[in-house]
């Protein structure tokens, strides 16, 4: 009997995959990022401090979204799928959104005045950071990534859509009382941002790397806009959203190719290197690679 025959009727329904399965379950872990703070804010003053701030509507609601992306992984048996080397291989132009994203964080944390900040606010930013990339990352580089492929979406499909959900819930910053305007700028943003921490995902191989770039980015974008140093590092570092965002909209257009066809292409070349050793050694080669 196949594992699919034995698997359970929850396992099988997320395998098939699909745009919308990805989109339950963006939706889902948005649904109790918002809610946690409701549940945690007793535990708060009623007039937190910055530091506590953060704590309370950053960390606390994103590192425990992000324990429950990776129970329903477990349930899935998808941890080593989501965490392990992946399918398809990157390319060498893909390392420009490593190096867009990463000089500009490197600038932003430069051009931070820690002294007025605080030490306090620092460590929780940076804490939140880290919970952020991960939990995020692992949502949308993860589960939007591999649900699309398994239902056999081309690359360009996935990188979109996945960025497209990423962006999507930037969209609950209308919640906190944001203008239009600047959600819909926000949204430009983090749709190219997703690009490039797809193509993070695909040039270093491993969802890992770029759930630890995006753990900078947060970090960098936040303590240099409320607590930021003048000269011309800040300056440069300004021009950061321009730049990831033309950048991932450029870079878009250049994704190609998908994972079926990726393993149809190791399988070929496999036959081959079969074909080529029997003909050395003289035997009759079998008319496809060993499964």
């Amino acid at each position: 009997m196949s594992e699919h025959e034995t698997s359970s009727p929850w396992r099988r329904f997320w395998e098939k995959g699909g745009w919308w399965r990805s989109l339950l379950v963006v939706v889902a872990y948005f649904v109790v990022y918002q809610g946690v703070p409701l549940l945690f804010a007793p535990l708060f003053p009623a007039r937190p401090g910055p530091a506590a701030t953060i704590w309370l509507f950053t960390v606390i609601p994103i590192a425990f979204g992000g324990l429950v992306l990776v129970a329903f992984a477990w349930s899935l048996g998808w941890l080593r799928e989501l965490f392990g080397p992946q399918p398809i291989r990157g390319r060498g132009w893909m390392w420009i959104a490593v190096a867009v994203v990463l000089l500009f964080n490197i600038l932003r944390f430069a051009a931070v005045d820690y002294a007025k900040a605080g030490a306090g606010v620092v460590v929780a930013w940076l804490v939140a950071g880290l919970c952020i990339g991960f939990a995020e990352e692992t949502l949308t580089r993860g589960f939007v990534v591999t649900l699309m492929r398994k239902h056999g979406y081309r690359e360009i499909a996935v990188a979109s859509v996945s960025a497209a959900l990423f962006a999507a819930l930037h969209a609950g910053n209308l919640l906190t009382g944001q203008s239009v305007f600047a959600t819909a700028l926000q949204l430009v943003y983090t749709f190219a941002f997703g690009v490039l921490m797809y193509l993070a995902l695909r040039v270093t191989g491993n969802l890992v790397w770029p759930i630890l770039l995006h753990a900078s980015t947060d970090p960098s974008i936040f303590l240099s806009t409320l607590y930021p140093t003048h000269g011309a590092v800040a300056a440069f570092a300004g021009l950061g959203n321009p730049a990831v965002i033309v950048t991932g909209l450029i870079l878009l257009i250049f994704i190609r190719g998908g994972v079926a066809q990726s393993t149809t292409r190791r399988i070929s070349s496999a036959s081959r290197s079969v074909r080529r050793a029997s003909a050395r050694s003289g035997s009759h080669p079998p008319a496809s690679p060993p499964p």
